[in-house]
């Protein structure tokens, strides 16, 4: 998991600061976000928040890296294939009371598609995160490498370019995908 300091300089932990132990997102009927109490098949799971504050006339950027560890290679898969259809059926999403993800889109590419070298799986979404202050864009990219699926999420902010945070996002990813590969050699 990363910390805040792993995103990269000035990065502090939300309030909270991770999700409750036990527990993982789950989608429900009304495309609301809730933790549940971890099913059958997923060993554990975890997300931690963090943000960039604002300064110098730019808005704050607020991340979560997640990583979820499955007993079986189809259970991490059939997690990415639910993360794919889940956008399809709740275009529009609410992690939160006063929050909305909107437009979502999605894109599935496996290992050797479109030049994906770096995961058995992966997936990709994008659209707007609407709160108080306005919408800003939205990026959620998942990995899976093995039974272990890694996720991050950037959330854009006033004053920060998309190519500013798609390379974030993508950084987080790396470095996740890469703390699972050391993990699992050897294994």
């Amino acid at each position: 998991m990363l910390a805040p300091s792993d995103w990269g300089r000035g990065f502090v932990a939300q309030d909270p600061a991770r999700s409750t132990p036990g527990t993982w997102a789950v989608l429900d009927g009304g495309c609301r976000w809730q933790r549940e109490k971890l099913p059958h098949g997923v060993l554990a799971s975890t997300s931690r928040y963090s943000r960039l504050p604002g300064r110098e006339g730019k808005g704050t950027v607020k991340v979560t890296a997640a990583a979820t560890t499955h007993s079986s290679v189809l259970g991490a898969d059939d997690q990415l294939g639910t993360t794919l259809e889940e956008v399809l059926r709740c275009p529009q999403q609410q992690p939160r009371t006063d929050e909305r993800i909107t437009g979502l889109m999605s894109l599935g590419t496996p290992f050797g598609a479109r030049e994906q070298q770096y995961a058995d799986d992966s997936v990709l979404e994008a659209g707007q995160y609407v709160e108080k202050g306005g919408a800003q864009s939205y990026r959620w990219m998942v990995a899976r490498l093995g039974t272990v699926v890694v996720a991050v999420s950037v959330t854009g902010a006033k004053g920060r370019t998309q190519p500013e945070l798609d390379q974030l996002g993508t950084n987080a990813l790396a470095q996740m995908l890469t703390r699972v590969q050391q993990r699992l050699k050897g294994k």
